[in-house]
């Protein structure tokens, strides 16, 4: 089709085989959308087509995707508040008339409405990172890694360490958004039962608060990490570790920073002071 039908916060283009969504960046545009950036939805991952009418004469333009087609859409198991929901378009009333006349149109060209054999939808690209209450989560494409904070982690993963998995060695993510209680970031696995017990205890969890883990930063991630669980083969046979890759310096700065406001707060002792520093220098 090839034509433009723009939308508040979005504008969706019509192509022979795909809907590419562009997605505004604005102060009320939400802020999951400007991390999206854009999105490129095959015909083959929409299952149907809605148009409904919405708020103080607006009308809603929504694509429904089949189920496992969209990493994002997988990692946030319905957890999405409507106005973040990155597959509805919502539009003036006056527009009804041609966004019927694009919805028929999809209507006629989509193809499947069953679950997707695998993800149609591109997930978001890494490297990806964000902060946590408890720590700081990296994911680099080939594995995923939790570095602890001293004000957040509970003593359970302090005592584990620093924590880093291959993308071979996981089956699966479990996001909990932020927007409600006990919001976390799970890995799960492969070849294992599911973690039971607290996020906070878990050195294979990040957990949210207030200002950490938003949406906007904490959902791709999860869906990126997802879709490389979801591409990647089985686990290699172990080898003998590798020599660890060096630490960012900025990052190992400002963990000796943060380690001593702890020392000077009298909340580490100098031994404790002088031993996690000796290990931080270390890893540069």
């Amino acid at each position: 089709m090839g034509d433009v039908l723009a939308g508040f916060h979005a504008a969706w283009e019509f192509e022979s085989d795909s809907v590419l969504i562009r997605y505004e960046r604005g102060i009320r545009t939400p802020r999951l959308f400007q991390a999206l950036g854009e999105r490129r939805v095959p015909l083959e991952a929409i299952a149907g087509v809605t148009l409904t009418p919405g708020r103080r004469g607006t009308v809603v333009l929504r694509a429904q995707l089949r189920p496992g087609a969209d990493p994002l859409l997988e990692a946030a198991a319905g957890q999405l508040k409507e106005g973040s929901d990155p597959y509805r378009l919502v539009l003036p009333a006056e527009r009804e008339t041609l966004a019927e006349y694009y919805a028929d149109e999809l209507r006629t060209r989509l193809t499947g409405d069953g679950p997707a054999e695998r993800h149609l939808v591109a997930a978001p690209e890494a490297p990806l990172q964000f902060k946590a209450y408890d720590g700081k989560a990296y994911f680099d494409g080939t594995s995923v890694a939790f570095r602890w904070f001293w004000t957040g982690a509970s003593s359970a993963k302090w005592k584990a360490g620093d924590q880093t998995f291959a993308v071979t060695e996981l089956g699966g993510v479990q996001w909990r958004s932020p927007e409600a209680l006990e919001g976390h970031l799970r890995l799960e696995r492969r070849d294992a039962e599911p973690a039971a017990g607290q996020a906070d205890q878990d050195p294979a969890s990040v957990v949210f608060g207030l200002g950490y883990g938003a949406v906007h930063e904490s959902l791709p991630f999860a869906a990126a990490v997802l879709a490389a669980v979801r591409s990647a083969g089985p686990a290699p046979v172990p080898v003998p570790a590798a020599v660890a890759p060096r630490r960012d310096p900025a990052d190992i700065a400002e963990r000796i920073r943060h380690l001593g406001e702890l020392h000077r707060a009298g909340l580490v002792t100098d031994e404790e002071f002088s031993v996690k520093k000796a290990e931080l220098l270390a890893e540069l």
